[in-house]
């Protein structure tokens, strides 16, 4: 089986927030595809501080990653052993690269167990007061700064035109770079949801207004995970 367990979005998140059958799982295998070891193994000790670090089995699955660098696990799954995929932060398989794996799973007739837990982009959805019927996750805008700002414009003539949400996301030191160019490049009215620490108790920032009201005030966003929605 492979389980698909979710991360903290803070690691300040009470455990109560997450189901007990996380842990469960956690401590049902010794092996997991991981993006980042490091966080991986903070990641398993605070959902399971008793299991055994030295134990753990970790094979790096990152959006470098092909089936051909996994087959080593690969094989040990069609040999019966259970795996944990474990996301960097959230749910795994959306904005993450984990997809390779649960197709992998579905091909070779492998069950596949998700587990709920927190998304990012789900939970800036909801929290917008934007169209939660019909929206679209764009994953990072361009870098180059004339391709990012077509993109930014197209984006918001998709929430004029079709009224669907537009939700995306920067890497958090580009994050007060990205800011600047939503000012900038959006017509006054338009409405902007920024989604900041979500989950975590103490400095978890939500607010939408206009770009008209967000010019009167910059939040800081350096370094800090963040999720951005256009919306009417």
């Amino acid at each position: 089986m492979l389980f698909l367990l979710p991360a903290y979005l803070s690691e300040n998140t009470s455990i109560n927030h997450f189901s007990p059958v996380l842990k469960d799982y956690i401590m049902q295998t010794d092996y997991f595809f991981v993006e980042n070891e490091k966080t991986a193994r903070k990641v398993v000790k605070f959902f399971a501080p008793e299991k055994k670090q030295a134990d753990l089995k970790l094979f790096l699955l990152d959006k470098y990653t092909e089936n051909a660098d996994i087959k080593e696990a690969q094989e040990l799954m069609l040999k019966g052993q259970d795996f944990g995929l474990l996301s960097e932060a959230g749910l795994p398989c959306i904005a993450d690269p984990g997809n390779l794996i649960v197709k992998w799973c579905h091909e070779k007739n492998i069950r596949v167990i998700p587990v709920s837990g927190p998304s990012s982009i789900i939970l800036a959805l909801i929290s917008s007061g934007f169209n939660g019927q019909e929206f679209t996750f764009n994953g990072y805008l361009p870098i180059d700064k004339g391709e990012k700002k077509k993109h930014i414009m197209n984006l918001e003539g998709l929430v004029q035109k079709t009224g669907y949400s537009q939700i995306f996301m920067e890497t958090p030191y580009r994050n007060n770079q990205l800011f600047e160019d939503l000012c900038k490049f959006l017509s006054l009215n338009t409405k902007l949801c920024i989604a900041a620490n979500i989950n975590d108790p103490e400095h978890e920032f939500i607010k939408t207004k206009s770009i008209k009201d967000w010019q009167k005030q910059k939040p800081e966003l350096h370094k800090i995970p963040a999720v951005f929605v256009l919306g009417k």
